[in-house]
């Protein structure tokens, strides 16, 4: 059996002959860019890959997947790298294939679609289609990827009225493990499409996607907040409040241990608070009507007001440079009285806590039904989803595990026995997915991927 040291050797030799394969941006254990090229966006996560390549081009791509192929690697597309703890310790014997150079956009202002390559981020999204009036159902951070956002579902400010960003996928384009391109529409290799939505990759490069944009110039949004030592109250209200709330309103609350950063705001900084974020689609005066219970309950800050869509982009404060950070959540079917004291017990004023924040991302609506396009993942059989994140504060990432296990083990009584895959790092793959449609998904990897050249999203399913 070959020594760690002596398989590092036998790889870099399969991956040598990748070098010309994308006009020279691959890189190899031991190069000189060789460590900055394998970051991730989470810099939690410290792979070690054959090789890391950087094509511009679907003709790139298919050049470094048959290459890979035939020199005995696999293949691990990754854009931003949001996604990359699911990949962790799997990577040795693969080539990461950064898409962050595939930077192409368009915007049809006419039709309301966008197509955007491999490499586009969301906040170019936004900025494109708010000049003509449009919104993409972006993620709470510009800085994600688009492509790899959309194949694992996307819950956006707009997903209550609207669904999941996959379902509004109408194309998609991508290299197959033979090298083929391929472009999938519902006539057209249509089992590949309906694998793009929401099914998380692993069976191709995905080079584009082309998607629905929405026609959202403004809407009523903002944040109110309170200090901690409010969480009971404030979290009760507003469960109370999202059993009636209009499909046409998404929120959030959280308990947030902000860190004093110098571009967080002002009143924020260094605080503890309990927060709650919302979208409200339509005008300003029936925004206002649908959140007036929430002000009822008498916040310290208030900044609603009528918003332009691509700031809504910004509003949740998510960092934007790469950070190392632990998260994990659980669906949970209700927020009753009873979940709410777990919950603060677990992560309120007296409960030591360390992480940086716990979410609550209020579902339902169009999320809870199955969305007549069809697809891997169509709906979110769930009522809230609870995230809870944690950066390394010096106690190690063991003890910020723990803190966020706690988050979830807490609402244990509440909880669906579904994952979202996209925000639970360590959930198996077969709970993002309906029984049926993860059958269906692993005969469709095993039918364009039969020698598995692609690492699959999840370690237990089709690796």
């Amino acid at each position: 059996m070959l020594k760690r040291r002596d398989r590092e050797v036998v790889t870099v030799q399969q991956a040598e002959g990748l070098r010309p394969l994308a006009g020279g941006a691959v890189h190899l254990p031991g190069d000189p860019l060789y460590d900055e090229a394998r970051m991730p966006w989470n810099l939690q996560v410290d792979e070690h890959p054959a090789a890391v390549a950087y094509p511009a081009d679907p003709h790139e791509v298919a050049r470094i997947v048959r290459a890979a192929a035939a020199a005995g690697l696999r293949v691990a597309p990754q854009g931003t790298g949001h996604g990359a703890p699911p990949l962790a310790g799997r990577l040795g014997d693969a080539v990461l294939l950064r898409t962050s150079a595939m930077t192409g956009l368009r915007v049809d202002a006419a039709g309301r679609t966008a197509r955007a390559e491999a490499g586009v981020l969301w906040g170019d999204v936004v900025a494109r289609a708010g000049r003509v009036g449009l919104a993409g159902q972006h993620m709470s951070s510009p800085g994600v990827g688009v492509v790899g956002s959309s194949l694992g579902g996307g819950v956006s400010w707009y997903s209550r009225q609207h669904g999941l960003q996959c379902s509004a996928i109408t194309a998609v384009e991508l290299v197959l493990a033979d090298g083929t391109f391929v472009r999938a529409t519902d006539d057209q290799d249509p089992d590949l499409l309906w694998a793009a939505r929401g099914g998380s990759g692993g069976f191709g490069v995905v080079t584009a996607l082309e998607f629905d944009l929405l026609p959202v110039r403004t809407a009523y949004a903002g944040m109110l907040a309170w200090d901690w030592r409010h969480a009971q109250r404030v979290l009760t209200g507003w469960g109370e409040w999202t059993a009636d709330a209009p499909e046409s309103v998404t929120s959030v609350a959280r308990i947030f241990q902000v860190p004093d950063i110098e571009w967080l705001p002002d009143q924020l900084r260094g605080r503890k608070m309990v927060m709650i974020d919302a979208v409200a689609l339509g005008d300003p005066e029936t925004g206002a009507r649908s959140i007036a219970p929430l002000r009822a309950l008498k916040p310290e800050i208030d900044t609603f007001a009528e918003m332009s869509a691509p700031d809504i982009a910004h509003l949740q404060l998510d960092p934007q440079e790469p950070t190392a950070v632990y998260a994990n959540s659980v669906l949970v079917e209700g927020f009753p009285a009873g979940a709410v004291d777990a919950l603060v017990e677990a992560a309120g004023p007296e409960s030591g806590s360390n992480l940086l924040f716990v979410e609550l991302r209020q579902l339902g609506g169009a999320l809870a039904r199955p969305s007549p396009r069809g697809g891997a993942l169509d709906h979110l059989p769930a009522a809230f989803l609870v995230l809870g994140v944690g950066l390394d504060v010096g106690t190690g990432w063991d003890a910020v595990r723990a803190d966020a296990m706690r988050i979830l083990d807490s609402l244990a009584p509440w909880s669906s026995r579904a994952s979202y895959l996209s925000m639970a790092y360590e959930a198996a793959a077969r709970r993002g997915f309906a029984p049926e449609a993860y059958e269906r998904l692993v005969r469709i990897r095993e039918s364009v991927d039969p020698n598995r050249v692609f690492v699959a999203p999840r370690a237990s399913s089709n690796d």
